[in-house]
């Protein structure tokens, strides 16, 4: 496959922004879509996006645009970074403008809560006629944006499209790594931060190192059966998709789904927690979609299950605390 000069990023959130910086950092010329018109202009006249992205100047060669059409049709890759929840309406909407053959790498996180559908799957349903590539692993927007050393995982099933993304999106400091396994990098996507709650609201609740050891290690075997049932691979789950994205999640404020949970912890109520924030929390909307997925397969997930019930069905966080420690025995490798 031909060199990927243009590149259109759908989405200016932190990621986003984040990923169009980096694209110009490698030479692309990029094209960034914003729902919001302050934005568009704060990224062309001011070369910011305080809205989303504080702090970080970007590159003045980057262009910003309200015409999800123009960006779309000008694209010969597309990075979408819509929230999952949202991606089906996104593609939709770029449908008649997406020429066939176009890669479209996804960017979010997630699964899809009214179908219990993956990311690919939804995009392979609106977008036919595009070719599917995934991209995910341990990476905060703003690190990213400052050129800070960061490796991620590039899923796709066709060789030379990836290796053509790789050349196209990395440089010395952001480096995507091959892989073939959709399916393995977005259930771990997706299901780190739940996991990533959980921890949170460990460490708000004062529970101690060893109980978040415990539950990441516990969380992982979760993530692990789920992604096995799904068709993933194990291998996948313990790399940057899998186990790098949780470790970095699930230990950090930096996280949404963390600090969501830490606030928890202390006792806060979801709400007001979510209230402040501009951004989405995907964890909030994966609970139950994990949930419902694994119930499908018949893979018993407790740790998300209490996060789901939490967050969704206005369980008693201390209850369902005290269920999850009275669970029996087992054999570690169940």
């Amino acid at each position: 496959m031909s060199g990927l000069e243009r590149i259109g990023v759908i989405g200016a959130g932190a990621w986003g922004t984040a990923l169009a910086v980096t694209a110009r950092r490698a030479g692309r010329m990029v094209a960034l879509w914003a729902r919001e018109p302050e934005v568009v202009e704060a990224v062309n006249a001011r070369h910011c996006n305080e809205l989303f992205l504080p702090g970080v100047a970007l590159d003045p060669g980057l262009a910003a645009s309200g015409d999800l059409g123009a960006v779309v049709a000008a694209a010969e890759a597309l990075l979408l970074v819509t929230p999952a929840q949202h991606l089906r309406a996104g593609c939709r909407a770029l449908a008649a403008a997406c020429r066939p053959g176009t890669p479209v790498v996804i960017c979010s996180k997630g699964i899809e809560l009214a179908s219990c559908a993956l990311m690919h799957e939804v995009v392979a349903a609106e977008l036919p006629q595009a070719v599917v590539a995934v991209l995910s692993g341990p990476t905060f927007a703003a690190e990213v944006a400052r050129g800070l050393p960061t490796a991620i995982t590039l899923a796709c099933g066709d060789a030379g499209l990836g290796q053509a993304l790789v050349e196209a999106l990395g440089t010395p400091s952001f480096r995507p790594y091959l892989s073939d396994d959709l399916v393995g990098a977005e259930i771990g996507g997706a299901v780190k931060n739940v996991l990533a709650i959980a921890c949170g609201i460990v460490e708000g609740r004062g529970f101690g190192d060893n109980a978040r050891a415990a539950l990441i290690t516990r969380g992982l075997a979760e993530m692990s059966r789920l992604a096995l049932a799904r068709g993933g691979r194990i291998e996948t789950l313990m790399g940057l998709s899998g186990l790098g994205d949780l470790m970095l999640t699930a230990s950090s404020t930096q996280s949404r789904n963390y600090s969501l949970g830490f606030a928890l912890g202390e006792g806060r109520a979801l709400a007001e927690i979510l209230g402040g924030r501009h951004s989405v929390t995907e964890g909030v909307h994966s609970a139950a979609a994990v949930v419902g997925m694994a119930e499908k397969h018949g893979i018993e997930m407790p740790i998300c299950a209490v996060i789901d019930a939490v967050l969704n069905r206005g369980a008693d966080l201390d209850s369902e605390i005290e269920g999850l420690l009275a669970r029996p025995f087992r054999s570690e490798g169940v």
